[in-house]
């Protein structure tokens, strides 16, 4: 695995929300939804339920983008979906998050897993917070040098 895949790895756990883009028949469409898991073999999961325009979306165009973001970070994915009939997996993957949506459990008939298969991703990451993002921010006025990020695209 090499540094950068890493690296992004990293940042996205403190990144549990993301927002995920379908491009079905309606155009695209985003929706928050919760990862479930970061693999370092470029899948992720989701847990959502069946009877939803994303879930629809997908039958007709696999291709998806996920935005994440937290306070000083940001990432970028593309890739496929793929809908994943996997009792097992899914009570694996099972939290009170999920709960939260879908009160009868991994059991619940409508419930199942959305694995997307990450094609590219892309990160950039201001390293020391805010105060060198305010730093990074005052040297561009200053000089006129564009902002100081860690910013890499992997492709597994």
């Amino acid at each position: 695995m090499s540094a950068e895949q890493d690296r992004l790895i990293e940042l996205m756990k403190d990144m549990p929300i993301g927002m995920l883009t379908t491009y079905g028949p309606d155009g695209p469409r985003s929706i928050p939804m919760a990862r479930q898991e970061v693999d370092p073999g470029a899948e992720l999961w989701f847990i959502t339920a069946r009877d939803t325009r994303h879930v629809d979306a997908l039958a007709t165009d696999p291709t998806v983008s996920i935005t994440f973001s937290a306070r000083d970070s940001w990432v970028a994915l593309n890739g496929r979906a793929t809908v994943v009939e996997d009792q097992e997996k899914l009570k694996e993957l099972w939290t009170t998050f999920a709960e939260a949506w879908m009160p009868e459990g991994p059991e619940d008939p409508n419930a199942v897993l959305l694995r997307v298969d990450v094609d590219e991703a892309e990160y950039w990451d201001t390293p020391g917070g805010k105060v060198a993002s305010l730093i990074s921010l005052a040297k561009t006025k200053l000089t006129g040098e564009t902002y100081d990020a860690d910013h890499a695209t992997v492709r597994p």
